[in-house]
């Protein structure tokens, strides 16, 4: 991944997505209206930060990529494998934790805080999508589920398309109970040693080994992964686990001028 900048606002953007049009982006926690701790591009309408600041930083956030409110695709994020096919703008009422589409001129948005957020381009069929993957949209393997939609919807061919693995928390942080290990044990069987990780302390799950596999499992062999914890990093990226639950949420977006 690349950082970039503007407006204040720092983000990071896929370096393999090879599509003219294409905005993506993954906002840092940085240069927005929020106070602590909120502090400061808070995207989370319902973590207790002031409403007219959130909306605030929307605003700038959409005015550094060149949409507006009128553009959103958004979705109430339930931990699900819903996955939302938009043609339209769409406010956070659907819920799902996947949107895909084919049409220009919409933003797909959507918000996080130790989950994965996975963004989806087939260059060829000109189709995007993202994913909201914390551990219960891993298990029930939310990323294949964006990526066979992008297939049954869009006739794309996996070959063809491209997915990147954003910042979220990372198997060094990321300890599970009994409860997670045995869902993932029953979904990932084959490669259980590759994504639960124990020590001395107990069992870690590997999100982003486990979203990759998911994905190579829906076809896909071009896969990107920022290979950044949040739980390591809450300067730059707001960690629910990390942060004790009083934190915000950052954004991820994509969509096609």
């Amino acid at each position: 991944m690349k950082i970039q900048e503007k407006n204040g606002l720092k983000y990071l953007e896929f370096i393999s997505f090879p599509m003219p049009g294409l905005t993506q982006a993954i906002f840092s926690r940085h240069g927005g209206f929020s106070r602590k701790p909120w502090a400061s591009l808070n995207l989370g309408g319902t973590v207790g930060d002031d409403p007219e600041n959130v909306n605030k930083n929307l605003d700038k956030l959409l005015n550094a990529v060149g949409f507006t409110q009128e553009q959103l695709v958004q979705v109430r994020q339930i931990h699900s494998s819903n996955v939302i096919v938009a043609d339209r703008p769409v406010d956070a009422q659907q819920q799902g934790d996947a949107i895909i589409t084919n049409k220009r001129g919409l933003l797909l948005l959507m918000r996080f805080a130790d989950c994965v957020p996975v963004l989806l381009i087939d260059p060829v069929k000109k189709v995007i999508g993202i994913a909201h993957a914390g551990w219960q949209g891993t298990v029930k393997e939310v990323s294949f589920h964006a990526a066979r939609a992008m297939v049954d919807k869009f006739e794309s061919n996996p070959a063809d398309i491209f997915a990147g693995i954003g910042p979220s928390i990372g198997p060094d942080h990321y300890y599970i109970g009994d409860e997670v290990i045995e869902k993932a044990k029953r979904v990932f069987p084959e490669h259980i040693n590759k994504i639960l990780i124990k020590d001395s302390d107990g069992v870690k799950l590997d999100l982003w080994e486990a979203n990759a596999i998911s994905l190579k499992k829906a076809g896909l062999v071009k896969i990107e992964q920022a290979g950044i914890c949040t739980g390591c990093n809450t300067d730059d990226w707001y960690s629910h686990r990390a942060e004790n639950g009083k934190t915000g949420r950052f954004a991820a977006v994509i969509g096609m001028k």
